[in-house]
């Protein structure tokens, strides 16, 4: 059996109530923490420029590839390490607009196309290494995102599996990921990432019209021939459908590149040891040499995109203006003097010692300077990581302060339930689906 029909038989017939309890249980966190995203995502001025880039009644197909985008661009949705990609923004939307759009709330059909687009998406990005493309100029979301979406919607419309295998390979052939830099006040890489969604859906839909594909595409050297990548392809079915990637998932605490959290978290750890920000003279960020440039880079005015980006703008952040971290506009902290000045405290240095354990971990170790002093702090396992997760206490305290720093009129416990209970039953079901909707409505 080809992989692609491997991959199809796990999408018609994943069952998410087999999973343990635990592995459900942080499905539902995620949902959650999606739906959050989406409220905060909304309420941003980036967010509403990408909504008014569509209709104001998109096709179907369209608004989930446009809620997909606004999800993501918050920097406060959930990260795969080991594959460098985001797949809630895409799974979480996609499969509760389908079952709106159906009007079916089955809890279990709807768990299972979100477990299904989030496994086959996490399984292509890790294979083709996602955490070290990604600094060739190929963005692992953009590139699994049509596969993952498409994954979702063949789930969801119970194609047959010689329908979801076409499904599945059209939406490989639409991948692009290959992106370079992006400038402007809305950045266009939000919506490359709509039309990747989009592009996924709508393959699922020629499918179900009857429109082939390729369903032996990467059993030869397609990957590497028309996409430039060496694959581990024995990696894209091993066990699949024994227990999930959901054992692998990280939540980010606070909004930030996935890259910078580890070091913020580090200086957080000394401030609160007792270590004065008015003392530091220097700090030393030390982090595996893949990420080392990304996370230099420097904040720029008017750039919302540099202040989440650059490790020192977040450190800044986190010494003199902490409960900004939680703060996805990032419009009024951009041009605080108190943070820049941090800011030029820090130096960013590639250290290769601390590339054990990576992708699976994403480290940091501080070196801060006090005077005559040296404080060293390393954080390997970062708070939202799989070996230190968030509960769901520590959601709803991340939704209260993200809602909180956007002044909007939102009950974040009650947001939060809505999301823990949404694959419960199918009342909860339709709930939850109606908040998601009604997040890009409004």
């Amino acid at each position: 059996m080809s992989i692609i029909r491997e991959w199809a038989a796990f999408v018609c017939g994943a069952s998410a109530a087999s999973l343990p309890a635990a592995e459900r249980a942080v499905q539902r966190r995620h949902v959650a923490d999606t739906l959050l995203a989406s409220v905060a995502g909304n309420r941003t001025s980036e967010g509403r420029a990408l909504r008014a880039l569509f209709p104001a009644q998109p096709a179907l197909a369209e608004a989930i590839g446009m809620q997909a985008a606004v999800i993501r661009h918050t920097e406060i949705d959930d990260i795969h390490l080991r594959s460098c990609t985001t797949p809630s923004s895409i799974a979480v939307p996609a499969a509760l607009a389908l079952a709106r759009d159906l009007g079916d709330f089955d809890p279990e059909r709807v768990a299972s196309a979100i477990w299904a687009g989030v496994e086959l998406l996490t399984r292509l990005g890790a294979a083709v290494q996602g955490p070290r493309i990604l600094y060739r100029g190929i963005w692992p979301t953009y590139f699994t995102a049509p596969l993952g979406a498409a994954a979702v919607a063949a789930r969801m419309w119970r194609l047959s599996e010689d329908a979801t295998a076409h499904a599945l390979s059209l939406a490989l052939m639409l991948s692009a990921g290959r992106s370079g830099r992006f400038h402007g006040k809305l950045p266009g890489r939000s919506l490359l990432l709509a039309l990747a969604v989009t592009a996924g859906i709508r393959a699922a839909a020629g499918a179900q019209q009857g429109v082939g594909g390729d369903p032996d595409l990467l059993d030869g050297p397609w990957l590497r021939d028309a996409q430039g990548l060496d694959a581990d392809l024995a990696a894209l079915t091993a066990r699949l459908g024994e227990g999930s990637v959901y054992r692998e998932m990280s939540l980010k605490p606070f909004c930030s590149a996935k890259q910078s959290i580890a070091a913020v978290e580090a200086l957080i750890a000394l401030l609160d040891g007792g270590l004065s920000a008015d003392t530091i003279t220097h700090v030393r960020v030390r982090v595996p040499p893949p990420y080392a440039r990304m996370i230099a880079t420097k904040a720029e005015a008017g750039s919302r995109s540099s202040t989440i980006v650059s490790v020192a703008f977040q450190l800044g952040l986190a010494a003199e203006r902490r409960q900004r971290l939680y703060d996805i506009e990032r419009s009024e902290v951009t041009q605080d003097a108190a943070v820049q000045k941090f800011a030029q405290l820090v130096e960013v240095i590639p250290d290769e010692n601390l590339l054990e354990g990576f992708p699976a971990c994403w480290p940091a170790e501080l070196e801060v300077h006090t005077g005559d002093q040296i404080f060293r702090r390393r954080v390997t396992t970062a708070t939202g990581d799989p070996a230190c997760p968030l509960d769901d206490a520590q959601l709803r305290q991340k939704a209260q302060r993200v809602l909180a720093q956007l002044g909007a009129p939102v009950a974040a416990g009650r947001l939060i339930d809505i999301g823990l209970k949404g694959l419960d039953d199918k009342k909860s079901c339709k709930q939850l689906a109606d908040a998601m909707w009604n997040a890009f409505a409004a």
